[in-house]
């Protein structure tokens, strides 16, 4: 009775590479066992019946080759997606600042998968639209408050940046150029007739404002400037939005800063361009500053 025990045990140390767990013989394993060791290292799982079953669990397993950058793209198009709708909430004030932003309600709001938006949240806090707060012992993320501190460096570096546009601008061909202008002056006419209807038509005078800005940076900021723009350009607008029926009265010393900036760009003046526009942004930011002081800060506790 013994003897008969121990044979299969003998039998299975014999087996090379094997098939599957002791016991797990196959029609052909003494074959099997008098061949080399097969390198395939897919046979080495356990379960395997058959002599072929483990390059068939190998293929099942093993990862269909994807065609090159299109492997992922539906999950970036996802991302990018929510990243734009969420900002673009953020910057109108549909998420009003200091504003809890739960990945659920989000996910469901614009018809998403949680995942784009935990990167979109995650891509948002960097670039400083979102930000992180305590409560208890977690950290929420929350849409980022408006200050007068963070709007003066807004606004100075949205200077900096689009002063250097405004340099690279008046530098073009003046085939460009003038076309450019043209545009310039035409927007810069829209917003001037918004804010002298009574009452002033804000939303129209703010999308003629930032369609004068986005045309002579659009037009000749090179890509690394003008990522650092589309970064920067909307925390500015945040701020118009919110306070800008407050400095509607003040709109006048505007109109005459973007002439300023539309001629020196019209004749070529990269000097007179580029200080034009860091004129215009220190003015705004004292403007602002001054409201943001009177109506107080949003969403700060």
């Amino acid at each position: 009775m013994k003897s008969m025990m121990r044979a299969p045990r003998k039998t299975t140390r014999l087996r090379p590479s094997g098939f599957g767990e002791a016991g797990s013989a196959t029609p052909d394993s003494g074959l099997r066992r008098s061949g080399p060791a097969s390198p395939d290292p897919g046979r080495r799982q356990a379960g395997s019946a058959t002599p072929d079953s483990g390059l068939r669990r190998a293929s099942r397993s093993a990862p269909r080759p994807a065609t090159p950058g299109t492997e992922r793209t539906p999950r970036r198009e996802a991302t990018s997606s929510a990243y734009q709708q969420v900002r673009d909430l953020i910057v109108t004030g549909r998420l009003a600042p200091g504003a809890p932003l739960i990945e659920t309600e989000l996910s469901e709001r614009l018809g998403v998968s949680r995942t784009p938006v935990r990167a979109a949240l995650q891509r948002l806090q960097q670039e400083g639209f979102v930000y992180a707060v305590r409560a208890g012992s977690m950290l929420r993320a929350a849409v980022a408050p408006l200050t007068g501190a963070d709007m003066r460096e807004v606004f100075l570096m949205a200077g900096a940046l689009e002063a250097s546009a405004a340099r690279l601008a008046a530098g073009l061909d003046h085939t460009k150029r003038l076309p450019l202008t043209d545009e310039m002056a035409r927007h810069a006419g829209l917003l001037d007739s918004a804010t002298a209807t009574r009452p002033p038509a804000i939303l129209d005078a703010l999308e003629a404002h930032v369609r004068f800005h986005r045309a002579y940076t659009r037009a000749a900021a090179g890509p690394r400037l003008q990522a650092e723009l589309d970064v920067l350009q909307p925390q500015a607008e945040r701020y118009e939005r919110i306070y800008a029926s407050a400095v509607v009265g003040a709109l006048d010393e505007g109109s005459i800063e973007h002439a300023a900036i539309v001629e020196a760009i019209r004749a070529g003046d990269a000097e007179g361009a580029e200080g034009a526009v860091q004129r215009h942004w220190r003015a705004a930011a004292a403007r602002y500053g001054q409201v943001v002081t009177i109506l107080g800060e949003r969403g700060t506790w």
